[in-house]
């Protein structure tokens, strides 16, 4: 329980005493936009670090060598945590932003640095604003910012880590569209941090792996068409070894 209220008091006073990072990234964003980006992913960087490490959180990174440092990618995970957010941030090697639920946008302070970190926010019930998201998501990767996206639409909470949701159709459009590469990732572990034991947070040693590289166009025509769930099978295959490879 102290993790937890430790951690709490954290995100309290970072989004109260940010205020004035906040408003010199939005002077900085009119005179100098790239700076602004780096600058927002460094501090939010610095404290998603911060939280793994007063939660007791060790990460292994795997296959960080797969992701190609030269151009943006869409990344694509499996989601069971919040924690999955953490991880991910701290391990990509670039610009990112991740694809939010548009009810994020609640949230005074929290909205404001998703944005300087270049998060989207999906609208899920509506079609229409869902395409103008994908085509905010293709025009970030052409401009050298890379997207995370859970196509699960959801945190799964099967019993088994494996057994992923389907994927929702049209959550790779942006690798598709762009001709990115897709990065599948695998992470294990991360919902024994907290959500199997609310509100306890308690120490645990998790593990991402960054999969090889996906060129949806190279896919043969029959794969192509089911792109989703060829790449929701790859991730299966990655954490059953992910898991096989974990000591007892």
């Amino acid at each position: 329980m102290i993790r937890f209220v430790a951690v709490a008091l954290i995100v309290i006073l970072f989004l109260i005493l940010s205020i004035p990072i906040l408003l010199y990234e939005r002077f900085l964003k009119k005179k100098d936009p790239e700076k602004q980006m780096h600058q927002s992913l460094a501090v939010v960087q610095f404290m998603f670090r911060l939280i793994l490490k007063v939660s007791g959180v060790q990460v292994t990174v795997e296959g960080r060598e797969n992701i190609p440092r030269d151009k943006a990618v869409l990344y694509v995970g499996n989601h069971r945590s919040y924690f999955d957010i953490l991880v991910g941030y701290t391990t990509v090697p670039g610009l990112t932003g991740f694809v939010a639920k548009k009810e994020m946008l609640r949230y005074p302070l929290l909205k404001d640095w998703m944005t300087d970190v270049q998060c989207l926010f999906l609208d899920r019930k509506n079609l229409k604003e869902g395409l103008k998201t994908i085509l905010e998501g293709i025009d970030k990767v052409k401009n050298g910012i890379s997207i995370w996206i859970f196509p699960e639409g959801t945190r799964n909470r099967n019993p088994e880590l494996s057994d992923l949701l389907p994927f929702r159709e049209g959550s790779l459009k942006i690798a598709e569209k762009s001709g990115c590469a897709v990065i599948p990732v695998a992470m294990v572990g991360n919902a024994d941090i907290f959500e199997n034991h609310v509100p306890m947070i308690r120490k645990k040693k998790v593990a991402i792996r960054y999969g090889q590289p996906i060129y949806l166009k190279d896919l043969p025509p029959q794969i192509r068409r089911k792109y989703g769930a060829y790449v929701r099978d790859v991730i299966i295959q990655m954490l059953n070894e992910m898991q096989e490879n974990q000591p007892s």
